[in-house]
């Protein structure tokens, strides 16, 4: 998985976790461990009425709005990771 998660490198990308939070950034690298990123939209949907879907959405349709310069998020938590250009309109 790590191999294939680096072909992603320099894209924004959308990292979804078995937790409320949602990261929306730039990947940097791909460590054992964990991901860095940078320029990050950092979201916790379980203080917002807005789903994570609706508001990855909503994100790749206005531009990332980021609220952190890097973010490292652990690789154990992560659920699946995507290019924000994968992200289908509906």
């Amino acid at each position: 998985m790590k191999e294939t998660l680096r072909t992603l490198v320099g894209k924004d990308v959308v990292v979804d976790t078995r937790s409320p939070w949602v990261y929306i950034g730039r990947l940097e690298t791909v460590e054992a461990d964990s991901l860095l990123l940078h320029d990050v939209d950092v979201h916790d949907s379980g203080e917002t009425p807005t789903p994570k879907e609706r508001y990855v959405l909503d994100s790749c349709q206005s531009g990332i709005k980021a609220n952190r310069r890097s973010v490292y998020v652990n690789l154990e938590f992560v659920v699946s990771v995507s290019p924000l250009a994968d992200v289908i309109k509906f």
